[in-house]
């Protein structure tokens, strides 16, 4: 543990008047935003994708939502490719 004369110094400074982001990350800390909705699924595919998420211990509705991302994430980059 820092003494009194420790924390003393630490407290002691002055923030710069500017400071340099250049290789900074955007979104580094961003998480989104839930949004409660409704879907109907096949009974099959609920089941299934149940047991994939027992097993690699995780929620159910976390991994529709990663399947989801994934899935998203790849059809944006595909029809940017298809475009140049």
């Amino acid at each position: 543990m820092r003494t009194l004369e420790q924390r003393a110094a630490l407290d002691d400074f002055e923030l710069e008047a500017d400071y340099d982001f250049s290789s900074g990350v955007r979104g580094r800390f961003y998480s989104a935003k839930k949004v409660s909705t409704t879907i109907r699924l096949d009974n099959d595919v609920v089941l299934l994708l149940k047991k994939q998420a027992a097993e690699k211990h995780i929620g159910y509705q976390t991994l529709i939502n990663t399947i989801l991302r994934d899935y998203s994430m790849h059809s944006v980059h595909g029809s940017e490719r298809e475009k140049t």
